[in-house]
């Protein structure tokens, strides 16, 4: 996970210490190797900068290699850490306490491994204790009602759906009410994924999010994207808004820059992290998890 990144990070910082060439090469050399490792440009623009501006801590630093890691770790930190956290917890207790259950809208497009994810939250919530439904608002493509019932009856949970080319806002407001009638904590929706630039697909996702009032709008994007998943966070985000982000198939990115790429760009708490194909290779997002695999 994460070797090309981890490998490139390594390299500068054993350069820096070598001093073989002056300080304004190693940047630019460094930031090529950045965008080549799926960091988007302004990203690694910023990542040069910033360690620019705040060498002399190596240079005044008794232990030179640990500064060195410690102010590449940091700076990455804050880039990872730029949209704030989220806690998914929280906000399901508050409702909770309420009577109430907490609405969760799942976008991203076709490919990214939404379905699969949605059905990893659900997993996950059940451990936490907590009771689920599923809402099928992906009423075009074809086999995607019987994609999302699998996973539910794996699973464990119900789902709520209507007949494919039915209004997709429809399943997802018979959903809500289910929950509350029922007593049910977290109300799960899972909408088509035609591509971000479709309009009437992003129309579509305002006018489910309008009816289904959704508590967090997330969008889940593939790591290994990378640039596409950046694209499609902007799109999604300025279409319909984006409150967290999850990012799936972390465990088959080699290169590692995505993950730094959406965090800067759209500035939204990314939630889970998506590291392998079973159910319950969900991870809550901590900063550490990515930069304990980059930096030793």
């Amino acid at each position: 996970m994460f070797e090309k990144l981890k490998n490139h990070i390594s390299l500068f910082i054993e350069k820096i210490l070598r001093k073989e060439k002056n300080l304004n090469e190693f940047l630019e050399e460094f930031k090529f190797n950045l965008i080549e490792s799926d960091v988007a440009y302004p990203v690694a623009e910023q990542i040069c900068l910033t360690i620019k501006a705040e060498l002399d801590k190596i240079d005044k630093a008794s232990d030179k290699l640990s500064a060195a890691k410690t102010l590449i770790k940091k700076i990455l930190e804050d880039i990872l850490s730029a949209g704030g956290k989220i806690d998914l917890i929280n906000i399901i207790e508050q409702k909770r306490a309420v009577k109430e259950p907490t609405i969760l809208l799942f976008m991203g497009i076709n490919g990214t491994g939404k379905t699969t994810t949605i059905a990893k939250t659900a997993y996950f919530l059940l451990k936490k204790g907590y009771t689920v439904v599923l809402a099928c608002s992906d009423t075009f493509r074809a086999g995607a009602i019987e994609q999302l019932e699998e996973h539910a009856k794996k699973v464990g949970v119900k789902v709520i759906k209507h007949k494919y080319g039915s209004d997709p806002a429809a399943a997802a407001f018979d959903a809500v009410n289910y929950a509350r009638s029922k007593g049910i904590n977290v109300v799960l929706i899972d909408t088509a994924g035609r591509m971000q630039t479709n309009r009437n697909l992003l129309d579509e996702m305002k006018k489910i999010a309008r009816v289904a009032q959704p508590d967090l709008k997330i969008l889940v994007v593939d790591a290994l994207t990378a640039n596409d998943a950046v694209e499609q966070s902007k799109v999604f985000n300025e279409a319909v808004g984006v409150d967290a982000v999850i990012l799936t198939k972390l465990d088959a990115d080699a290169r590692g820059g995505a993950a730094l790429s959406i965090a800067y760009t759209i500035k939204k708490p990314i939630l889970f992290l998506g590291v392998g194909q079973k159910y319950e290779d969900l991870t809550i997002f901590n900063a550490s998890f990515i930069l304990d695999k980059l930096i030793d």
